[in-house]
């Protein structure tokens, strides 16, 4: 008996086996990246009213909604497109959400304020479908966004009005903000930034205080806040006196302080978040590993 070609045929059917086990297992992989990558959905009729996701490792992942900067009238939730912050979260196996909101001056920072609650409420509601845990939600915001986390976390009335309570997020980290008192920063501002504030919060004293995180701060409040800032006389005694509010009102807030000076800390400390030698990474890690329980 020739056994040659009956050798042949057994070795060409095994690499035909092999094969398509190795293409299954390529699909299944494909799929697991397919499942985390971005998407995007609507939670208003605005074309601006709209959240990147990226699913986390497990469908009950936690999830971290971050909020943009851009002074109130500018930047875009693609900003998280390829960052550090994004990389790092999705390797602890976080769900990410990154919102757009309407933009002044076309709109007012009480929409944009709406706008995040409303992002947080369609997340939340659709929870089961996008694949996190609906009772663990972080929000994170960075400059002008630091202020709206702030905001909202501060002032009930954004949360309720979205169908919401403020014990819907585990917890708040705003990111070297600056307009916690908006009297306090109008008033103290540089020629640089004051045309900015105005076109924001304009000139009425009643609105400033409303639009105050720090003076909102009376409870209630979000469950836990981490404040951090870099090296900017405006972001230091701001978050102080906010952390000192939330404090007197029984809210747990911890101040944090970062190096960096001027606009390029201001810059960095969105940019480094989750590179893993940059200070603030492990704080912040500490912080939603607790709050996340």
């Amino acid at each position: 008996m020739n056994f040659l070609p009956l050798a042949a045929s057994l070795l060409f059917a095994s690499s035909i086996t092999l094969a398509v086990s190795d293409a299954a297992s390529a699909a299944r992989e494909d799929s697991r990246v397919a499942e985390r990558a971005k998407q995007t959905v609507s939670y208003g009729k605005d074309r601006l009213q709209k959240v990147d996701y990226w699913a986390g490792r497990s469908a009950n992942a936690p999830l971290v909604v971050f909020v943009h900067g851009g002074a109130w009238s500018a930047g875009d939730k693609t900003m998280m497109d390829g960052s550090a912050k994004l990389e790092h979260w999705q390797s602890l196996g976080y769900a990410v959400a990154s919102v757009n909101y309407r933009l002044v001056p076309d709109n007012t920072v009480e929409d944009q304020g709406a706008d995040v609650a409303s992002a947080v409420a369609y997340l939340k509601n659709n929870a089961s479908r996008l694949g996190f845990d609906a009772k663990r939600i972080a929000l994170i915001g960075h400059s002008a966004g630091a202020h709206l986390v702030a905001l909202v976390g501060t002032d009930p009335a954004y949360f309720l009005a979205a169908g919401l309570s403020l014990g819907d997020v585990a917890g708040i980290v705003p990111l070297d903000g600056a307009c916690y008192d908006v009297t306090y920063q109008l008033d103290n501002a540089g020629i640089l930034m004051r045309g900015k504030y105005r076109d924001a919060f304009g000139a009425d004293p009643a609105r400033h205080k409303e639009l105050s995180p720090t003076l909102q701060a009376a409870s209630p409040n979000a469950p836990e806040f981490l404040i951090l800032h870099v090296q900017r006389d405006d972001a230091k005694v701001q978050s102080r006196e906010f952390a000192a509010a939330l404090e007197q009102a029984g809210t747990p807030a911890k101040v944090q302080a970062f190096k960096g000076r001027g606009l390029r800390g201001h810059a960095e400390i969105n940019r480094k978040l989750g590179e893993a030698d940059y200070p603030a990474t492990p704080v912040v890690d500490a912080f939603l590993k607790r709050v996340f329980g």
